[in-house]
């Protein structure tokens, strides 16, 4: 059976439209079952009804004619109950419904299975026998996994043929395709496809005589690189923040490092070519990363594979090929690269449409620097057939619209036009409190990870950082960097924010992002060996940043430290004791240490349901928003099957949060969120409703929150609180608090969120 099932699946993939396809589902299924009639119903959802649209053993005739009401018949019962039905006597159940024109009078054994795709009813597969039949489990079992596989087989063969009509103005319409992460915005443009110039994992290897003159040919191409880089640096001066242009930075280290050009170099006198020492070791280190569950980290395989791609363009001598971009282009592809994006002059560039990717890759980063709307993770694009073709691009319900039409292209345009209003109208805020209507006051910190990140903040108001991940750097070497090291790091951020706080995250590494000298696999990172957990194993590493961390307090006292993961106390007894020991050790060296501020981070559900004890041995407590939802839900919000499930306005995430915000108050602590539920008005408003003392989020999201904050009254946050707290669903949490904004006047932050 799974041969059959496997050969059925390849050849419905090979077909060229929909029709063609099931009529070769209903051909291939009839002969592995040998049974007598196989048959395909889709659902018509705007007209409520089921279609019979493909058979082999009713009258052909009936195809497109035959329509069930929705839960009409033994089909329509398969539907509506979303569970197979088999009968050995179908005539003899009550939902038996006899038609004429079908010619299926004779037939009494029946099973109709549906045909779902994420919640979603696509149609019914049936099979029917003239005598009395009752399909074996096995049979059920391969028509069950059947109509699984056939569920993204018919997506995209209901793709294909939406794009066909839309090539006919007689049937002219809309297709619409939805993503699963995005950058905010909306943009309207004519889409460019494109695709990779050279695959750099078939680079191939080849032996060489004069490995010095290789080696020199790989020096000149990453000088050239680098050059590059700034010059399209300093192009995006004026486009981006100090923060976005991170990004140049981030290339320039990795170019600079001994992990990639040392590595390739090693590779090329060992008697490889440049092209295939450079493939050999790009791979070798975006596999480390690709094999990460943190989804940021992950993200960074794309970048190290991008870099190497552009370097064995230059080694490979390939001129860029001229391309037309229209003065609104929509970029798509199967994986957009940074490379792809800054080849786009900057005032044409609108939106970014991507089969791959996530809202944590390097692009959208970049993206959202620039303002461009961006959709990720499109998994039934076809970006071959959509080149030169109208799209919308909507960052906020995270669905791409090819050739919409008039009256939703108009649509489009408005809310275009609104958002560079709004974020025009909000720039006078910049220097202006985080203060309600009534005078209540949050802070606002910006959550950050490479210097560039910490200048753009003390530029842009903010009140500090309230999350610094010091991981990053790590992520940069190819060794644990030592303690002097850390230390320079950690002073340079201490002091171009004072007297601004910051709050340096210990290191947060593990099975979900490990480092590339540190690797670590397991079968489920998640719940592994990461954060507070690696750095008790490891207490010489652990002491080794605690040491650099306290120093760099010793000339500027905006220091705060903050553990991750942390589950139980013990833990954090063991973290503090560390901490204790690192500062005894450095007074008996004469270093004049103070122990700041301490915190940690309550991201898992066993923290906050021992908060009251965890916080009387801390100063403060920040919510990791992004893991706590995941943990309450068991929602991996990057996977694409389970992603709509995630949710932080979802009841329990929210009955969780309070619980912590009052524990930690009443202990006379503060407690802050840093998660990206920060950055959503919408959740924001609930948060400063439970009371919260701060919000760190990224830079783009700080001015919006800010408005709201300082459009709204304390004593209504709370009221809002309160009627929304006990309802059952996120969905419903979200367009209630969506009115509240509306009626406040802050309609222009209804499309922001989740």
């Amino acid at each position: 059976m799974l041969d059959i099932l496997r050969r059925i699946v390849q050849d419905i993939n090979a077909t060229r439209d929909l029709h063609e396809a099931l009529n070769l589902i209903v051909v291939e299924v009839k002969a592995a079952l040998h049974t007598d009639v196989c048959s395909v119903y889709m659902t018509d959802a705007t007209r409520g009804e089921h279609v019979l649209m493909a058979t082999d053993g009713l009258r052909p005739g009936a195809v497109g004619k035959v329509r069930l009401k929705i839960g009409q018949g033994l089909t329509g019962m398969a539907a509506s109950r979303s569970e197979p039905v088999n009968l050995d006597n179908a005539p003899a159940h009550p939902a038996f419904r006899y038609i004429a024109a079908t010619g299926e009078a004779p037939f009494h054994g029946f099973i109709g299975v549906p045909i779902i795709r994420r919640r979603k009813v696509l149609g019914v597969l049936v099979a029917q026998q003239r005598e009395q039949r009752k399909y074996t489990a096995d049979e059920e079992s391969f028509l069950v996994t059947l109509a699984a596989q056939l569920a993204g087989c018919i997506t995209q063969a209901e793709i294909r043929q939406a794009l066909e009509r839309l090539d006919d103005d007689a049937l002219s319409g809309t297709l619409f395709l939805e993503g699963v992460s995005s950058a905010s915005g909306v943009a309207l443009g004519e889409a460019v496809v494109v695709f990779p110039s050279t695959a750099l994992d078939q680079a191939p290897d080849k032996d060489i005589d004069n490995p010095e003159a290789e080696a020199a040919r790989f020096r000149q191409a990453v000088a050239a690189e680098l050059a590059e880089l700034q010059r399209l640096s300093e192009r995006m001066r004026l486009l981006l923040s100090a923060g976005d242009r991170a990004l140049f930075d981030a290339y320039a280290l990795l170019l600079s490092s001994d992990s990639l050009v040392n590595g390739t170099l090693e590779r090329i006198y060992a008697g490889n070519w440049a092209p295939g020492a450079l493939r050999a070791t790009v791979m070798e280190y975006a596999n480390i990363f690709v094999e990460m569950d943190d989804p940021y980290l992950r993200e960074r395989a794309a970048d190290i594979v991008d870099l190497g791609q552009r370097l064995l363009d230059r080694l490979q001598e390939e001129q860029t090929v001229s391309r037309h971009y229209p003065d609104h282009t929509i970029l798509m592809g199967e994986d957009i690269s940074v490379s792809q994006l800054l080849d786009v002059p900057p005032e044409k560039i609108k939106g970014l449409v991507s089969v791959r990717g996530t809202s944590t890759s390097h692009v959208a980063l970049l993206a959202r620097g620039l303002g461009i709307p961006a959709v990720f993770g499109v998994s039934n694009l076809p970006p071959g057939r959509l080149n030169g073709r109208e799209v919308a691009v909507d960052g906020y319900t995270v669905r791409v619209c090819v050739q919409p039409s008039p009256t939703l292209r108009q649509e489009y345009q408005k809310l275009i036009h609104e958002e560079a209003e709004l974020s025009r109208g909000l720039q006078h805020l910049r220097d202006l409190p985080a203060e309600t209507l009534d005078g209540h006051r949050l802070d606002l910190y910006a959550n950050s990870g490479l210097f560039a990140d910490i200048a753009a903040a003390r530029n842009s108001g903010v009140q500090g950082v309230g999350l610094y991940r010091s991981e990053m750097h790590f992520f940069l070497r190819d060794r644990f960097p030592g303690e002097e090291e850390q230390t320079t790091i950690y002073t340079r951020i201490l002091r171009i924010m004072d007297p601004h706080p910051v709050v340096l995250r210990t290191l947060d590494i593990g099975g979900d992002k490990s480092l590339p000298y540190f690797p670590i696999a397991e079968q489920n990172p998640f719940l592994g060996w990461r954060g507070i957990r690696i750095s008790l194993d490891q207490p010489d590493l652990f002491k080794t940043q605690l040491r650099a961390m306290l120093r760099a307090g010793i000339a500027y006292p905006n220091l705060s430290i903050l553990f991750p993961m942390i589950s139980t106390v013990s833990e954090l007894t063991e973290a503090l004791e560390l901490l204790r020991c690192a500062e005894a050790e450095l007074r008996e060296e004469g270093f004049p240490v103070q122990i700041p501020r301490i915190g940690l981070m309550i991201e898992v559900p066993s923290a906050v349901w021992k908060i009251d004890k965890l916080i009387s041995m801390v100063d403060f407590a920040s919510i990791g928003s992004n893991d706590l939802t995941q943990y309450l839900l068991a929602v991996d919000r990057n996977n694409d099957r389970v992603a709509k499930l995630y949710d932080s306005l979802h009841p329990v995430v929210l009955a969780a949060i309070r619980h912590v915000i009052t524990q930690v108050q009443a202990a006379g602590r503060t407690v802050s969120v840093c998660g990206e539920m920060a950055g959503d008005p919408a959740a924001a408003l609930l948060l400063m409703g439970m009371g919260i003392d701060s919000l760190s989020m990224n830079l783009g999201s700080l001015l919006k929150v800010k408005w709201m904050i300082r459009s709204v009254g304390y004593d209504e946050a709370q009221a809002l609180l309160n009627e929304v707290i006990d309802l059952d669903t996120a969905t419903a949490i979200r367009e209630r608090t969506n009115i509240f904004l509306d009626q406040h006047g802050l309609s222009g932050l209804l499309r922001v969120g989740k």
